[in-house]
């Protein structure tokens, strides 16, 4: 009785957001070594009754996002500030309970110790059209700071690394302009899939975009195609293992740990 009753008010100590229009929940905390706790917190926004007379089927939207803690309070203030729902797709909590968009936010950790937290957020929706969207965040939890490839990667192979990337990118839109004419698609659908991919090329801009794992690093590049053609859109999903990319990453940085 004594462990039901301590666990009973456990449950009640948890924080939970005042979001007016809205029910909140929680499940367990993760923690890894030298990671983040990180705790999952369950939001569904109720919108106003006049949204829901003219959009009945936009009732409400289901909000998944983490909650961190288990770092230094400095840290901890800037990794909350990264993960801030404004510096994700631009919109605030408010904001999307009085827009009828949204339907579902949520995230997925990718990679959470090493002193590095990969966290992708995702959002879908529908307007005109049904969408969904992306960000990823690479967070040094040493400092809090958002990890760029140049705090990562030798200044002087830059250049080359984005080259190495962009010759996959290449390789995988070819294979789908193959995939279309083996297919025998219509010759119109070709003609605009490769008109398409005439201006996609990885950069050195693109390289800050990346995700880590214990084997090795995921490059990610968003074609951002519209939503007519994204059939023809390329993954745009680069992965380069950390033997691969021993000539190129600083061996006193976030991933030269993962050298040895």
């Amino acid at each position: 009785m004594q462990r039901l009753i301590l666990l009973f008010v456990t449950i009640l100590s948890l924080p939970v957001p005042a979001i007016h229009g809205s029910q909140a929940s929680n499940t367990a905390a993760t923690q890894f070594a030298d990671g983040a706790i990180i705790q999952r917190r369950r939001i569904v926004l109720i919108r106003n009754p006049g949204l829901v007379r003219r959009f009945p089927h936009k009732k409400r939207a289901v909000v998944t996002y983490p909650v961190v803690s288990g770092l230094s309070s400095e840290v901890l203030r800037r990794v909350r500030a990264i993960l801030d729902f404004k510096n994700i797709f631009d919109y605030s909590l408010k904001e999307y309970r009085e827009d009828t968009w949204l339907d579902e936010f949520d995230y997925v950790v990718n990679h959470n110790g090493n002193s590095l937290l990969d966290i992708t957020f995702s959002q879908s929706g529908s307007a005109a059209y049904p969408d969904d969207q992306s960000k990823h965040f690479l967070i040094d939890l040493r400092n809090g700071k958002v990890i760029k490839a140049a705090d990562v990667f030798l200044t002087e192979r830059l250049a080359p690394l984005a080259t190495s990337v962009n010759q996959k990118l290449q390789a995988e839109l070819k294979t789908i302009l193959q995939e279309l004419s083996e297919s025998k698609s219509d010759a119109e659908d070709i003609r605009i899939a490769r008109e398409a991919q005439e201006p996609l090329r990885f950069t050195l801009e693109d390289l800050d975009n990346f995700s880590v794992g214990r084997k090795g690093i995921t490059f990610l590049y968003d074609a951002g195609y519209p939503h007519v053609i994204q059939a023809f859109e390329p993954v745009g999903r680069y992965f380069f293992s950390y033997s691969e990319l021993k000539p190129y990453i600083k061996p006193d940085g976030p991933l030269g740990q993962f050298l040895h």
